[in-house]
């Protein structure tokens, strides 16, 4: 066994390979501590109104807002709030959240605004199954 020991201690390679990785992971890990989650702003949806009255696509502000926007894919505070418009398209059958993939690739000459899930559902829409928090 001391044999061993001592012809594992003479392969300075595999020794300064294991210790490169060693403070490597270390340092990964103090620096994913460090980031305190009170520093992060919370998010905000704003929907413009444009002059015929339609609503415009939301602008989400804060820090980041791809952060923002994979937080509310997936399931975060935007996303379960349902009391906001949702858009269909004139030609589909589900409506969205206008954060949503299908919400995103309506085109603007298509799209149909309701101000709550409910008055899409009144309408003849249904859900739209990939959209978190529907």
């Amino acid at each position: 066994m001391e044999d061993k020991i001592k012809s594992l201690l003479d392969k300075k390679d595999i020794l300064l390979v294991l210790l490169i990785v060693l403070v490597g992971v270390t340092s990964f890990g103090l620096g994913r501590l460090s980031v305190s989650p009170a520093d992060k702003s919370p998010v905000k949806i704003t929907y413009p109104a444009r002059e015929s009255g339609e609503v415009a696509e939301p602008s989400l502000s804060g820090k980041s807002a791809a952060a923002a926007a994979t937080a509310a894919a997936k399931g975060g505070q935007a996303a379960a709030d349902t009391s906001g418009k949702v858009v269909a398209s004139k030609s589909g059958s589900k409506y969205h959240f206008p954060w949503c993939s299908g919400a995103l690739r309506i085109s603007q000459k298509n799209k149909i605004w309701f101000d709550s899930p409910a008055a899409a559902e009144a309408a003849g829409y249904d859900k739209a199954s990939n959209c978190k928090g529907l």
